[in-house]
């Protein structure tokens, strides 16, 4: 198991590839659970009507799916971006849970404020019981997740030097 681990950690395309995953999914499974109530479909319409509009809610199956994969984007945007730019701020990799909660906070106010008004889901007022629920999602969910692997990533491919 250990060089699974150490070959995984060597790899930054299966690193991100793992990361991108397990954000996207947590993710996904704490909106259902926590946001939508265990309603899945409603989650993948609104996500796929952010960019076609009410045509999610008239489509079939292909707009869940297409929901899906939108969602899986934009976690693997978010999961590249900071593997590209952490290693230029080495201070990341010190506090890994500290960075990556705030991480999960920057992911949801980049979200809330620059791609949602550019999408056909444009965010409402900001209530504190709205933001906040959305916000801890995005800490524990892509935040840590991302955080800590990339740390590991970096950490190991700087002890190996």
């Amino acid at each position: 198991m250990a060089n699974v681990k150490r070959t995984l950690f060597r790899s930054i395309t299966k690193t991100i590839l793992l990361a991108g995953f397990i954000a996207g999914t947590l993710d996904i499974l704490f909106a259902i659970i926590f946001l939508a109530s265990g309603n899945a479909e409603a989650v993948f319409r609104y996500i796929a009507r952010g960019a076609l509009g009410e045509a999610a809610y008239q489509g079939g199956f292909e707009m869940i799916l297409l929901g899906l994969v939108f969602h899986y984007i934009i976690a693997y945007c978010f999961t590249i971006g900071y593997f590209l730019v952490s290693p230029l701020f080495p201070f990341l990799h010190k506090q890994k849970i500290a960075v990556g909660l705030l991480y999960g906070v920057f992911v949801w106010a980049f979200m809330h404020f620059i791609v949602l008004p550019f999408t056909h889901n444009p965010p409402g007022p900001v209530t504190l019981e709205g933001a906040w629920k959305n916000i801890v999602i995005l800490m524990f969910a892509v935040g840590l997740p991302v955080v800590i692997m990339a740390g590991k990533y970096y950490d190991e491919k700087n002890a190996a030097r």
